[in-house]
């Protein structure tokens, strides 16, 4: 798999490119193998994305801590 950074906060989620987070998103979903290095940030993010709502795998600190980031962009009442 490519060595990426994983997106973590609110800001780095809107640099992705949604097109390729989609086809990442579909192929982790659907359990195509792990990225290469030749694939994208926004590929890789996509399919992790895909893999834990398939549950093919367990959300990792970096999913965890985006999930809080747009919570965190919520109104509170």
């Amino acid at each position: 798999m490519g060595d990426f950074t994983p997106v973590q906060t609110v800001g780095d989620f809107r640099m992705l490119d949604d097109g390729e987070t989609l086809e990442g998103y579909l192929d982790g979903f659907h359990g195509e193998a792990a990225p290469d290095s030749s694939r994208s940030r926004s590929y890789w993010h996509g399919w992790r994305n895909g893999m834990v709502d398939s549950s093919r795998c367990l959300p990792d600190h970096a999913h965890l801590a985006l999930a809080e980031a747009f919570l965190d962009l919520a109104p509170r009442h």
